[in-house]
């Protein structure tokens, strides 16, 4: 693709009526939520919704998440069963992704990657929120990274990787939650698709009973490739002692660590900002062991496909 100026908007008023121009006209723009950073396009443009999978190097079989700012937006886009608006006004605005049948010509083919349903979620950040209600249609919005690499949790991640491939990044400092939202599917019994922001408990608790955790062959939601949010350097798991490379948590001291109280909401805030900030200078970062429990679920996900073999 031919190199682009990549502009660095501010979080002001200017800055997002900015980005919001600049998504009406088809070009991709980086911008906060409260899980990652997330590289948008007007999602009922195909043109600019296949400018992201030029500038991410993404497989077109991946679909993409849509923003939109409320559920008033949402309805237009998707068909929501009872029991999906139950969990909507439950859980958004927030880090939760719901997947759910498409409507005609709602968005582009690509973002939904030729599948009958669409990933759909209103994210909670207030920046997000300025520009979405700014831009005034739903947005596509895949973390702003290079396909398999770590997420941006910053606009210096963003920049790192996408200088020159995207129009702007509208910079609102680190984020909140750290990592991507959890995605519910509805097809047939609420079946949860990638497990993240929202943890499966509090879903559970909201529903009245279990989750179901199968996973398709081919993926229907972002996500759910075996190996991604990967750096350049191996990564092992579950390394109490080690000479070379540590992300610790807990008592497990290290190179850097997670959260030295052991609080899963502090690790997964600091999990990828970590591995950015480790992923130069070593061939391995080990990882101390995590709870499979809350967000200690995603934490372990995100690790697991890391360490897949490429």
């Amino acid at each position: 693709m031919n190199p682009v100026s990549t502009q660095r908007l501010a979080a002001t008023p200017q800055g997002i009526a900015d980005a919001a121009a600049l998504l009406q006209k088809g070009a991709l723009v980086a911008f906060p939520t409260e899980t990652v950073y997330g590289l948008g396009a007007d999602a009922t443009n195909g043109q600019a919704v296949a400018r992201i999978f030029e500038a991410k190097n993404r497989p077109s079989f991946n679909p993409l998440i849509v923003h939109v700012p409320d559920l008033d937006a949402a309805k237009p886009l998707v068909e929501l069963p009872q029991t999906a608006q139950d969990i909507a006004q439950a859980f958004w605005p927030g880090p939760l992704t719901l997947v759910l049948p498409v409507k005609p010509g709602a968005v582009s083919d690509l973002v939904t990657a030729g599948l009958p349903t669409l990933a759909i979620r209103i994210p909670a950040h207030p920046l997000a929120q300025a520009l979405l209600r700014k831009a005034g249609r739903p947005i596509a919005a895949p973390s702003a990274n290079p396909s398999g690499a770590i997420s941006p949790t910053t606009a210096d991640h963003v920049a790192a990787a996408l200088t020159g491939k995207i129009a702007a990044i509208l910079d609102g400092g680190p984020c909140d939650v750290g990592l991507e939202s959890t995605i519910l599917g509805f097809a047939p019994i609420p079946t949860l698709l990638r497990p993240g922001g929202l943890p499966q408990e509090a879903l559970e608790a909201a529903l009245g009973h279990p989750l179901s955790t199968h996973q398709p062959d081919m993926p229907n939601a972002p996500g759910q490739l075996a190996s991604h949010y990967a750096p350049d350097a191996k990564v092992r798991l579950n390394v109490t002692e080690t000479e070379g490379t540590l992300l610790g948590f807990g008592p497990v001291k290290g190179t850097l660590n997670l959260s030295p109280g052991g609080d899963l909401t502090e690790a997964a805030a600091n999990l990828f900002a970590y591995l950015h900030r480790l992923d130069s200078g070593t061939d391995t970062i080990h990882v101390a062991p995590i709870p499979e429990t809350g967000l200690g679920r995603a934490i372990n996900d995100r690790l697991r496909r890391a360490a897949a073999p490429r």
